[in-house]
Formats: structure tokens, sequence, C-alpha cells
């Protein structure tokens, strides 16, 4: 039986089938390697642990090993079936002698079977014995159970199983093979070794139902191959071999030089219907061969073929189509209903005695041979293959009028090859969607017209296939599509053969492929899309299985310009087919093999491949199994690439000796910029493009660009040093060596200071975590003092940790000689020792080294922990010090004795002209080189007692030249001042003594203010008495004392209970006052009437006063009737600015002015110039009050109204006090809820006057009617400079052309924010017309701009043309352009203009689209704009390239004070380069990196420490792990302004925040850290301190 069925299988097979020779991908799991277990995975795809890798076995060897079950894999047509049927016909020909028993069972059969079944009914109802059935049988089956490892169970097609095999957890642990189960039981049982466990069972699968088998004991897998070139060409040759050799010749030729036919029939079942194919169209008649471009032709073509067959091969006038219409609509129609109910084996009465004629004669039908539940046999019809039974379903699918569009779209469902255990076991068609995608094509709208053959054919043809375009075109759309169903989609494109639709595809930046096997076909489709995109594709392909010939479609890839390979299948033989084709790719600049199983052998290929690409400008072998041979072949070829930018080869295995060679390789380079190597973990270098030739042996000695070398973690010793100075010295220009984290040691620091002179141009050597102790830190001092160029040392931790040694190449950079002069004390030298603890011993080593220092030197003693007796060493050799400027003891955790020993130092040393200490803070000692003619003394935030007051009072009491004394916030409370002020006298202060926040009470205040006019020096006097409680006699004192000091300028008094018995004393005092300038009076409980009162009688004198007070009630309708009050009570006021419950006042002194007001009220006209109203809870029914006095101010010329709630009583407002004002010069309305009728009544009220010139109205809901009005007004004020409509909405595109019209008539703007503006095309033309008349234009955005006809503005018109009409800007200063999604066209023309922008301030371009290609050119225009102060470019794609730029260009950059970089994706390359940027950053102060796509930010966070005046940093969304915790536990001290850091939804644990949390002592000046979304246990009792923020705002 098993011979008989392997005949009948093979019937129409044109080659012999050898299973030696025929192969399979054996699969198997990879364990981790050895090397990598130590490195945590960066991402899903670097974790190889699990991973499947593939090699080759025969066919034959399947069955050689018994006692376990093996999965056949292949996708339809790839021969399973007629290997499975060899397979049983060897056995029964004796090659699988261990097999005694086999049994070859046809799933589609099984499907038939509804009843229980025990596993001898199963056997025997397909196999039935001969002669003695009942005997026999129960022999065989006793044979069976007592040798299951001698029995071979052949299970063929699961996929067109109609069942799932069950879980073997769901099954008994032990089953009975004579109980009868139901099918899907039975078969699970036996896959699953759940009874005969030893037996042998193979079954056929295609690749996506593999998950079903549950992965039982000695489960394998394997798949298919398929045809090689090769094997296509043989099996052509073999099809046509008895068509005559010229048609042989042709045919075959014809299928060989065809891509698209050859990519198919790479599966042999392909292949046989590409040959039927070919044959069919030269037998037909004409020489004008049309060759099919897709699946579906090559089936249109197999039925016109079938169809041919019917008449014998005799060409009638009448299409087949149209001739056997009826039949074929008939056997369409079975074809799809058999894919809807998962029917193969059709019954003979479920197909007509006429169609059954039809089928058979035409080949489309076979007859097949049935058996029935009992016994019983009979025949049923299959078609020829599936695949040809989808395409006729697709066909009925497509022709039928009865099949709405709705039903046809649920039929083009995406088919993904990602399953899971739990998926539903999916239907066993999968090629449905494909061929009524091909049907969709117009190359077979000539023959479904043919068959609809009704009048209107053509039309409804071509609306049935528009609409399967346009559904494609949608899901093209999505973003969400994963790499398998892009894979599908462009397979769908591809059989369309539709250029808008491949376009639609193509356009994706990234095709991202992960873990499914790729088909020629596949690559084929992917070919057509890329191809047809006019822009620039990177392929990433990880985890994917890839047949080495479908490299060969990689050069139809046109615009692939960026290749990834990640995947440990990706191997020397892979990368050996991969070289084949390299250099055809002519659009490659990026290539990546990483992750993979790359040897040296493989890399000498892949090297000498590269040098026939000198296009290619990065390269990465990461992660790969390179030794140091490998890497000097790749390094070497380094040579060959001209355009070479980056090339990363980190996770490999070198050694020492390797590193050492790779620097030998690239110091011969002229155009290297950077090598950094960490160990095996990161290989990275960096090329410039500056230079013709790459690689120069001759010139090693020019002056080019700065170049860097880093080494950490490699091992480096004192025995190495000497080589690898050798080899750097060849380096030309190298200006950094980082060698961190080797094993130097004092040894080998001092080979290097000895070898110093081979190393040229170097600016910095990096030598932390060597092993240095305080003994080479002495060395270091001794060199810094000894040897010219070396100008900077910084070292922490004694050593141990950073060691950073700086030089001066100022000199070298000239050729001439200079004068002992220019090389001496004029270099300037710093020694840096920080986070120490300098022993008394140390301290004295280190100063007598520096005491022989002859050049300027600053000693920074930063975060050290000092004994008394380490200072005592430091104050006996200070005085000797005679070139050194600066001593800074910032955060050093000194007692009060060892801080009044430094202030000591004013006495013993003349040169000191300032001491300032304050407790763990800032502290510095600074010194002149001469004597000092006068000296500031600071000394705060101590605890000072009486004792310690008396003691630095007699050290001051010996410096003569003291001009400035501080002891704020000492805590010397009456007793501790008292004391000083008894020793001031004494004191020879020539300039001022503060002593604020020392806790006094109210006596020892007013005794305090009460002294200072008993001291003759005393010439002015600032006053600031915050929380006293006053009573009457201490206000009476106060009054008296105030009386008494003429001297006085400035009061505050702060949160004081004042009486009102004594409150209107002490305001008449000041008023009498005339020296005092300035009164601040905050929450001292005032009334009304008091205020009132003060500000008639001190505003009364005439001379020029302010004065600020703050009240909780001062909002609302009490605070505008208290300032029309004022107004009315007082002609001097010159400005008011009213906010959060307080007002301001400044007036001015003009005595005609109070005459005439005091004579005439009725005409008088106030001083006020400036009114401000910010956030004072002020609606519309308020502002009665203030109309009459606004009235009469016509010298206003600044009114403001901020978070003002608007209602018609605003609008008058507004209408009767605007006309009044003809001075106003600058409006500004920040209104809540301003509608179209308030608006159309300010417009009105605009002043037309030559002096208005800035209008400001945010938060209004224009309207169509507001924007119109807004338009027209516009036109009557030309001097208008500047323009803010911010958050102003509500308008169509067609009236926001009226106001853009009134916009562009103000010719003299200087200023324009236009925020989500709503604009059409004729709008954007009018605004970029009118733009090029804005010749003063200094300040403009448009961010969030919207515009109706989005089509036209995405694609680039409507931007360009904005862009365009820059070009006439010259002194452009901010800019702000975010959401327009622009992408590198819209950067490209920017760029044009930006570096004429020289005194841009502010750029913002966030959310814009724009590519690390793009965004280099920006950065590059940017370096122009030396005054740029803030930069925005969040929500990007910016990535490592853009980064390595940044660092470039940052420098460039000395006054940028906020930077924004956030959701770009820089990863860790990225993050690292900007660290250098930030190395310079001196003006920082915001700095925000949240989601850059890196989780290390170490680097990062250490260079932070570089920034002086960092205020705000943003980190979050990065998943940092307590590594950077630790790190920014170590610099946040050294940020003393830093006021917020944001660590949001990160990794940090509770170690890490506990590590925070334990520096912040140090750190006054943060005021909030934000630690959300990170694994905390926030209840930790490290955890208390305030500033430590667990919550989401």
């Amino acid at each position: 039986m098993i011979m008989q069925k392997h005949e009948s299988v093979a019937q129409a097979v044109v080659k012999n089938i050898h299973l030696e020779d025929t192969w399979v991908y054996l699969r198997h799991k990879n364990p981790p390697r050895g090397k990598d277990r130590s490195i945590q995975p960066q991402a899903t795809l670097d974790n190889h642990e699990g991973e499947e890798s593939e090699h080759k076995v025969s066919v034959e060897s399947l069955l050689k090993t018994t006692s376990r079950v093996v999965m056949l894999l292949g996708q339809a047509g790839s021969g399973k079936t007629l290997l499975v049927h060899c397979l049983g016909r060897d056995w029964a020909e004796g090659s699988f002698p261990s097999i005694h028993l086999l049994f070859l069972l046809e799933f589609r059969q099984l499907n038939l079977i509804s009843r229980n079944l025990s596993l001898k009914e199963l056997l025997f109802l397909f196999y039935p014995a001969s002669g003695d059935i009942e005997e026999q049988s129960d022999a065989v089956f006793a044979f069976i159970l007592s040798n299951p490892e001698k029995v071979c169970f052949i299970f063929d097609g699961y996929d067109e199983f109609r069942g799932k095999l069950t879980h073997p957890e769901k099954l008994e642990s032990i089953m009975d093979p004579n109980k009868p189960l139901p099918m899907i039981d039975l078969l699970s049982g036996l896959c699953s070794r759940k009874f005969l466990p030893d037996c042998t069972v193979l079954v056929t699968c295609r690749p996506r139902d593999v998950t079903d088998m549950f992965g039982s004991p000695g489960f394998i897998t394997c798949e298919l191959q398929g045809f090689d070139r090769l094997g296509v060409k043989e099996y052509a040759e073999q099809y046509f071999h008895k068509k005559g050799e010229e048609l042989k010749k042709k045919a075959v030729n014809l299928l060989m030089d065809n891509r698209h036919l050859l990519s198919m029939s790479h599966v042999p079942g392909l292949c046989h219907i590409c040959c039927v194919c070919i044959d069919h169209l030269f037998s037909s008649d004409g020489s004008d061969l049309q060759l099919p471009t897709s699946l579906t032709q090559i089936y249109m073509q197999i039925l016109l073929a079938f169809l041919k067959r019917i008449d014998g091969g005799v060409v009638s006038g009448t299409s087949p189509l149209q001739r056997y219409r009826t039949k074929i609509v008939e056997i369409s129609l079975l074809a799809l209903k058999g894919l809807e109910e998962s029917t193969i084996v059709f019954m003979d009465t479920d197909v007509s005695p006429e169609l059954q004629d039809f089928g058979v004669k035409s080949g489309i039908l076979t007859i097949v041979k049935r058996t029935h539940e009992d016994g019983s046999s009979g025949y049923g019809f299959t078609f020829m293959h599936l695949k040809m039974q989808e395409f006729l379903a697709a066909l009925h699918l497509m022709t039928n009028q009865n099949i709405t569009e709705s039903q046809l779209k649920k039929k083009l469902n995406l088919k993904t090859r990602w399953t899971t255990k739990i998926d539903p076991k999916s239907i066993f068609t999968d090629s449905l969607h494909l061929y009524v995608c091909g049907l969709a094509a117009e190359a077979c709208t000539s023959n479904l017209v043919q068959f609809k053959g009704t009048e209107g054919a053509t039309a409804w043809v071509q609306k049935r296939q528009a609409a399967v375009r346009n559904f494609l075109l949608g899901l093209a759309g999505s973003t969400s599509q994963t790499g398998p169903k892009i894979v599908e989609l462009c397979r769908c494109a591809h059989e369309t053969q539709d250029a808008k639709l491949a376009r639609a595809i193509g356009s994706r930046p990234q095709f991202e492929l992960r873990n499914i096997r790729l088909n020629a076909v596949d690559m084929d489709s992917l070919a057509f899309v890329t191809a047809a995109a006019d822009q620039n594709v990177c392929l990433d392909i990880g985890g994917c299985s890839v047949d080495l010939d479908c490299l060969e479609i990689l050069p139809s890839f046109k615009n692939v310009d960026h290749l990834i390979f990640r995947s440990r299948k990706y191997d020397d033989k892979f990368a050996e087919a991969l070289c084949g084709i390299l250099s055809q790719l002519q659009a490659l600049r990026q290539l990546d093999f990483i992750s993979g199983g790359l040897t040296d052998v493989g890399a000498a290929k892949l090297a000498r491949a590269l040098k026939d690409c000198p296009h290619i400008t990065h390269l990465n072998v990461s992660d790969n199994s390179l030794k140091d041979e490998g890497i000097r072949e790749i390094a070497e070829t380094l040579s060959r690439l001209p355009n070479i930018s980056s090339v990363l080869m980190g996770k490999n295995s070198i050694s020492t000796d390797g590193i050492l060679t790779l620097i030998e390789i690239m110091a011969a380079c002229t155009s290297v910029q950077e090598v950094h190597v960490e160990g095996n973990k990161e290989i990275s270098l960096s090329f410039s493009q500056s230079s013709d030739t790459v690689c120069d042996n001759t010139d090693l000695n020019n002056t080019g660009e700065p170049k860097t070398v880093t080494l950490k973690h490699c091992n480096i010793n004192v025995t190495n040093v000497v080589s690898l100075c050798n080899k750097l010295r060849v380096f030309s220009y190298i200006t950094l060596l980082d060698l961190s984290n080797n094993s130097l040691g004092n040894k080998g620091l001092k080979k290097i200071l000895d070898l110093l002179p081979k190393l040229g141009m170097i600016q910095q050597i990096n030598v932390s975590e060597n092993g240095v102790d305080m003994d080479g830190v002495v060395m270091l001092a001794s060199a810094l003092c000894n040897q010219k160029n070396l100008r900077r040392v910084d070292a922490s931790e004694n050593g141990k940790k950073k060691l950073v040694i700086l030089f001066d190449t100022s000199r070298r950079h000239n050729s001439r000689q200079l004068t002992a002069n220019e090389t001496g004390i004029h270099v300037h030298k710093k020694l840096g020792l920080t986070q120490s603890d300098v022993k008394p011993v140390y301290m004295t080593k280190l100063c007598k080294q520096l005491v022989k220092c002859e050049n300027l030197l600053d000693i920074e003693f930063s975060h050290l922990k000092l004994s008394n007796e380490s200072v005592e060493k430091l104050m006996l050799i200070l005085p000797e010090m005679s070139s050194l400027q600066l001593l800074n003891l910032s955060h050093v955790d000194l007692s009060t004795n060892g801080a009044l020993l430094l202030i000591r130092s004013l006495a013993d040393c003349q040169r000191v002209t300032a001491v300032e200490l304050r407790h763990q803070a800032e502290a510095f000692i600074k010194f002149v080189p001469e004597k000092a003619e006068a000296a500031i003394c600071k000394l705060t935030e101590y605890k000072l007692c009486k004792s310690n007051v008396e003691k630095l009072s007699r050290i001051l009491e010996n410096c003569p030249h003291l001009s400035e004394l501080d002891l704020s916030h000492n805590l010397l409370r009456d007793e501790g001042v008292k004391c000083f002020v008894d020793y001031l006298p004494k004191l020879k202060i020539s300039s001022s003594v503060s002593l604020n926040g020392n806790r006094m009470t109210q006596v020892g205040a007013l005794h305090l203010v009460d002294s200072m006019n008993t001291c003759e020096k005393v010439i002015a006097v600032e006053v600031r008495l915050r929380e006293c409680s006053f009573e009457v006699i201490h206000l009476k004192k106060l009054v008296e004392i105030l009386n008494r000091c003429p001297r006085l300028l400035t009061l505050e008094l702060s949160s004081n209970s004042l009486h009102s018995q004594g409150l209107f004393s002490l305001l008449d005092s000041l008023v009498e006052l005339s020296t005092i300038q300035t009164v601040k009076l905050r929450n001292n409980g005032l009334s009304s009437e008091q205020i009132e009162y003060f500000v008639k009688q001190f505003s009364s004198c005439h001379q020029h006063r302010g004065f600020r007070i703050e009240e909780p009630w001062l909002t609302g309708n009490a605070v505008v009737s208290l300032i029309a009050k004022c107004l009315n009570l007082q002609p001097h006021i010159k400005e008011i600015r009213v906010s959060h419950a307080s007002i301001n006042i400044i007036t001015e002194g003009n005595s005609s002015l109070s005459s005439t007001f005091v004579d005439h009220p009725e005409k008088f006209s106030p001083a006020l110039k400036s009114i401000s109203f910010d956030d004072c809870d002020i609606d519309g029914q308020h502002l009665a009050p203030l109309t009459l006095p606004f009235q009469k101010c016509h010298a206003l010329q600044d009114l403001r109204f901020s978070q003002l709630r608007v209602d018609r009583n605003s609008a008058d407002f507004f209408s009767a006090v605007i006309p009044f004002l003809q001075n106003l010069r600058n409006l500004t309305l920040d209104l809540k809820g301003a509608d179209e009728d308030v608006l159309e009544k300010l417009a009105e009220a605009l002043p037309n006057t030559p002096t208005f010139e800035s209008l400001s109205l945010s938060q209004f809901v224009l309207g169509d009617r507001g924007a119109a009005v807004l338009g027209r007004a516009l036109q009557s004020v030309p001097n208008l400079k500047s323009i803010n409509l911010y958050q102003c909405s509500g308008w169509t595109a067609a009236r926001g052309r009226d106001l853009v019209r009134g916009l562009v008539q103000c010719v003299l703007l200087a200023e324009i924010r236009l925020d989500s503006v709503v604009l059409d095309e004729e709008g954007i033309t009018i605004l970029a017309q009118g733009f090029s008349h804005l010749a003063s234009l200094r300040r403009l955005s448009l961010n969030n701009i919207r515009v109706v006809t989005s089509e036209t503005f995405v694609n680039g018109t409507g931007i360009l043309c904005l862009l365009t009409s820059f070009k006439d800007f010259r002194q452009m200063e901010e800019i702000e352009l975010e959401s327009w999604r622009m992408g590198d066209g819209g950067t490209y023309e920017l760029v044009k203009y930006i570096p004429s922008w020289t005194e841009l301030v502010k750029l913002s371009l966030s959310d814009n689209n724009v590519t690390d290609q793009a965004g280099e050119k920006l950065l590059g225009a940017l370096s122009h704009c030396r005054v740029l102060q803030k930069l925005e470019l969040s929500k990007n794609r910016l990535g490592q390239a853009c980064a390595a730029k940044l660092a470039q260009v940052l420098p460039l950059l000395p006054q940028l004070t906020e930077l924004s970089l956030s959701e770009n994706q820089f990863g860790p390359h990225g993050s690292l380069a900007l660290c250098e940027g930030l190395m310079s950053m001196n003006a920082l102060k915001i700095l925000h990196l949240t989601s850059i796509g890196s989780s290390d930010l170490v680097g990062v966070a250490s260079s932070l420490k570089h920034c002086p005046s960092i205020e705000d940093i943003s980190l979050s969304w990065n998943g940092c792990g307590d590594s950077l915790a630790q790190t920014l536990a170590e610099i946040l001290p050294l940020c003393t302004k830093l006021k917020r850091l944001d660590l949001e939804a990160n990794n940090i644990t509770t170690a890490g925040a506990t590590v925070i949390a334990k520096c912040l002592p140090s750190c006054p000046s943060i005021e909030v850290i934000r630690l959300w979304r990170n694994p905390i246990a926030k209840e930790d009792e490290n955890l208390k301190d305030q500033r430590l923020n667990f919550s989401s705002f």
C-alpha cells in the first residue's frame, strides 16, 4: 500500500528524488555564549539565549534516528507530501532496517473520521490486514505495543487538519491504546508520547503550526530548503527535456533570467507551476511573449493552459474564459466553499457529474481514494493543488456581484507569521488574500472582463480592483504593522504591481523584520516596494531564516542605504554569500552585521569585500565571535574606505595585544577622529571626512582635526606603557588619551609622565581608577610644578577614583621661539583634589611640592575631609606659595576652629584679597600677586558661639585692609551679635557688615539697629526685620531709632505682628526719612486704610521711591478698589505692578505736579506710565472703579492684564479706557473666556496712534468674525512692531486669510507669535509673501501651525513655501517652528539661512521629524550662531551621528543656557558623544534628555559637574539603573545651583534612591528630585527628605 501511494503521488514528478541529497534545516536552541553571560541584554534581540540556529541534514537522516518526534516544515508547494511518500518507498525497499512497521496517514483523510477510535482501529482502518483479519491484526498490534521503538508513524498535512493538538498537560498521564478516543486526543497522545513513548513520529505541516507540538521529549524541528539556483535550472531542464533542445534552452534561459519567475521557483511546487506557465506561453500563438510578473498572473496562465487541454490544444476564436465561464463559476464557488468550510477532499455528491468531467479533463480536479469510517472505500475529488483552490476562490470573490466590497475586504486580513501555543488553530489557507490582490492588478483586468462577459463589465471590474488597492493603501498608512505583516503587505503590493501602493509602503524609513523565514518571493516583494519609494530606507533583519540564494536579490533593493543583519544564524557562510553581492549595493552606506556568528574567517572575507565598497560610511560588526585577527583584518581595510565615518566592533574577544595592534593601525589614519575601546564591551572608531585620503603614512606631523583615544578596561599595566606610547606617538594631533579603569598604578603613572614628550599635541590624559594613591597624587603635583606643558591635575578619592591630567598646547601650536616671559608665570596651573581625606603628612608633602610652582596656581580642595591638623599644615606653608591665586575649599567637612584657622590667612598673608567660607558649601580664599589693598571676609552658616566670635574678632583686629565682613546665618543670637558689636569699633572695616539670619529677638534687632547710629563709619544702613512680634513698645523704640538713623536706605518688615497703635507712627517716621529709597511690607496684617495712608504719605515727598506691599487679601475687587483710590490720592505714582496678592509702586518726585494736584485736582493728569495686573483673581465686573482714573492717565505707555476673566463688562471697560490712552505703546491682554463680541469691541478700540507698537492677545476664542475684525483693525496700526496671538483659536481657514492679510500690512513688525494658527494653502501663500516685506523681523513663533490642506503641507509644498520666505530675514534672534513635521526637506531649506542669523538667541524645532542626516547639517549651520542661548530639538529622529556632531558644535556656543533633546534616539553611543559636548557648557542652566534611547547615562551625569550654572536636569524615561544614581550622588554636591532633577520612569531601586538621599545635605540649592515610576519603596526610613518626590506631578 505504501508503494501504491508513492506511485500515485509521484506520477507528475519530472526528476528522481534522492533523499540523501535532499536537505532540510534542522533547528535547535542556542545556549548563551560563555563570554556574554556577564553582559546584561540591551534589548530583546540582543539576548540570544534560546535563539534558534540551524544546520543542514538530509531528509534520509530523519528516520535514521528513531524514537523521536520530527516536525517537517515547509510552505505550500515545498514538496512535503512527495518526500514523506519517498520515505515510505525507501522504507519498503529496506532503507531503514531499524523500523519494522511504518504507517503513513494523511490528515485530509483523518478529517473524515467523526467517531471515537482506538489506536488499533485507526491503524487497521487505513491498513487492513489480509487473510484472517482478526488474528493477524491482534498479532501485529501486539508487536506494536511490545516494540514501539520499531514502529514509525508519518502524518502528512497537519495544516489541513480541522482540529488542534491537545496540550500534554490536559491529557491523561498514561493513555490506553485500546481505548476509543476522539481523533484529536488519539493523535495528541502519539505526538506527546502518552502512549507508545518510544515510537517514531514524523508530522508535516507549514511553519506557523509548529507551536502546536508543545515540545515533547525527543522533539526536533526541521524545515525544507527548497531549490537553490542550480536546483531550479536542473528541474527546468528535466521538465523541458522532451520538448526539444531548442525549446528547452530557450525556456530554461527565460526562467533563469527573469528575476520574478526565478524568485518564485525556489519553491519546488511553484517551480513546476512556472514551467507549466512558460510551456503554455511558448505553445500559444504570437511571437510577443508577455511574461507574468506575479504569482497570480502565473496561475491565470495555468488556468488558461488547463482550459486549453479540454480542446486538445486546438485554438478557438472565443476566449477560454468566456467559453467555459459557467463551469469556472461553478468550480470557483466550490473552491471558496471548501476554504470557508476547511474542506480539501470533496465527496462525489458535492461535485456535479458535469463539473467532475470538466475538472478531471482540464486537470484542475484530481480523483482521490477515500476511506470511510466503516472501512469501505470510495472516491472523492481534490484540486490539483491547494494553491489552485485558493486562486479559484479569489477569482470568485473578484467576479461575483453577490460578494459585497465589505465581504471582500474581510478576506484581505494580513497574515502574521508569528504564532504562539495559545493561538487558535489557523485555517489551512494562507494565500487567498494574495490572489485577490493579484487579480486587482491592471494586467488582470482584461481577463476578468472576459470572464464577466457582461455589458459594463470593464467599469465594474475596475471599480472592484480599485476597492482592493484602496484598502491596501489604508493598511500602508498604518504605523502599527509588525514585521511579518509588513512582508505580507509587500507581497500584496507585488501582486498588484501598483506603483502608488508600493511607494506608500516603501516610504517608511525602516523595515524591521524579526524571527520569520524570508524566502525569495518575500525578498523580491520587498525589493519591489523599496525601489518604488524615492527615498533611502533601512532594512533591519533580525533572527530571520534566510536562504543564502535569497541574498542574490539584495542588489535589486535600489534605495537601501542601511542594511542590518542581527542573529547568531548569520555566520561565516552567510557572510561569504553577502560578500558576493555587497559591491552591487550602490545605495548602501551603513552595514550592520551584529549579534551574529561571524568569526575571524568570515571577517577576513568581509574585509576583502568592503574594499570594493568605497561608499560605505558606517560599519558595525559588534557582538560576534571575532578575535584579534578578525578585528585586525577589518581595521586594515578601513584605509580603502574614503567615506567611512564610524566603525563599531564591540562585544567581541580582543586581547590587550590586539588592542595595541588596533592602535598601531589607526595611528596611520590621518582621518581617524576617535578610537574608543572598553575591553570587550565596546570598540568604536570615528573618522572625519575632511581628508581626501583616509590613511597616509607620509605626513604624520600635520595639525589636523583633534583626535581622541579611549582605552578603558583594557588590562593595560606598567609593562604595556612603553609599547603603547610608541604607537601613540605616530598619531597626528592626538588631544585626549583616556586610560581609565586599567592597572597602571603609581609606577605606570610615572612611566607615562616620563614619556610625555613622545605624545605630541596631547591635551588631556585620563588615568582614573588605575590603582594610584596619594603618593601618585604628590608625584603629579611635582610634575605640575616642573613640567611647563602640564597645566592641570584633577583627582578624587586620594587618586583612586578620578585622575585627569591636562596640558597646555598653545605654545606647541606656535612654531616661533617663545620668550622666557611667555613660558613663565603667565601659564595658569591648577591642582584639584576632591572627595578625599587628606592626612596631615600628605598635606605637608603636597604643599611642599606646590611651593615650587612658578606659574599662576589654583588649588581646589573641594568635598574633602580636613582635620584641624591638616588645616594647620596648610596654613603653615600657605604664605610661601607666592604664585597661588585661588584656594577652593567648597563643601569641605571643616570644623568651626578649622574655619577660623583659614580666616587667619587674612592676617598671615598680605596677598589674600577674599576669604569666603560657607559651611559645607562654596568656600574659597583668593589671592592677588602683590599686597592686597582691600579684603573681603565672609563666614556664613556656621554655628558660632560667643567664644568663637571673640576669637574671630581678635583675628580680624590684625586685618587692616578689611573692606567687607559677612557673618550671616551663624546662629549668633542676641548674645553673639552684642559681643560682635562691642568689638566692631576696633575693626578696621572700610565698607559693610552683614548680620542677616542670626536668630535675633526683637530686642536684639533693635539694639543692632541702634548701634549703627553710634558707629561713625556707618554711612548707609539696610534693615530687614522678619518674623518679629513687635509690641507697641517695640514699635515706639523702632520709630525712635529710625528717626536717629539718617543713613537708612532700605527697610523690610516681613511677617511681623504690627499693632495698629504704633503703626501710624512708624509709617510717619518712614515718610520723614529723606534717605530711604525702598520699603517692603510683607504679610504684616495691614488694612486697606493703612495702605492708602502709607501710599499717600510716602509718595508725597519729591523724590524717586519704591515700595512693595504683600497681603493675602490683595486680590479681586479689593485690590482694584485700592489701586483706584491710590491713583486718585497720589499724582507721583509712575509704575504699578499687581501680582499674586502683592502691589509694587514706584513714585517719582515732581513738585510742580504736586502743586497742580493740590490746587486743581480736577485738571490732574497722573504721571503713571506702566500698570499691570497679573493673576490677581480679577473679573470683568471688578474693573468699573478703574475707568475714570485710567481715563486721566494720558501718559500711560504700558497696560497689561493677565489671567483676567472677561465678560461684557470688561469689553465695555476697555472700550471706554483705551481711546483716552494716546501715548499707549504696549497692550497685553491675557483673557479667560473672551469671545467674538469682546474681541470686536477691543479691535474697534485699538489705538491708531503713531506710538502704539505692541499688541498681545492670548487665549482668545476669536471665531470667524473676530479674526476678520482683528485683521481689519491691524491695517489701521501700521507702526505695530510686536503681535502675540498665543493660543488664540476658533476661526476657519478662510477667515485666517483675512487675519494674516491684515498682519502682513504691519511692515515694521519685529516680533510675531502665531502659535496654533489655522490656515489653508492660500493663507500660507499670503503669509509667505508678507514675510518677504518684513525685513525688521527678529522674533518669530509659528508653533503647531494647522493647515486644512494637510496633504499639501505634509508633502512639503506649504512648508517649503514658508521656509523659502525666510531668506530675507537678516536680524533673526528667536525662531520657533514646533510640530511642523517638516522632515529633512524642510530642514535642508532652513539650513540655508541659519548661518546668516549670527544674532540668533533661540531656536525651537521640536516634533519636526528631523533625521540624523538633516540634523547634522542643522547643527553645522548653528555653529555660526555664537550667541545662541536656547536650543529645542525634542521629539525628532536624531541619533548617534547627530549626537557626535552636537559634541563638536556645543563648545562653539558658549552662551547656551537651555538645551532640550528629549524623545530622540541617540542610543548609548550618542549619549556618550553628548558627554564630550557638555564638558564646556559653563552657561548651561536647563538640560532635558527625556527618553533618548539609552539606559546608560552615567557618562552624561558625570559630565554635569562641568556645567557650573546648571539648574534643571531631566533624565526621565530612560530605564537607567542604580549606576546612574551612584554617579549623580557624586556630582550633585558639585552642582551648586541645581534646583530640579527629574528621574521619572527609570529603573532606580530603593538602594539607588538612598544613595541620592544621603548626598542631599550637601545640596542646599536642590528643590525637588522626581522619582515617580521607579521601583522604590518610598516608605523607607532613608527617603524622608521632602525634596524627594514620588508623585506624578
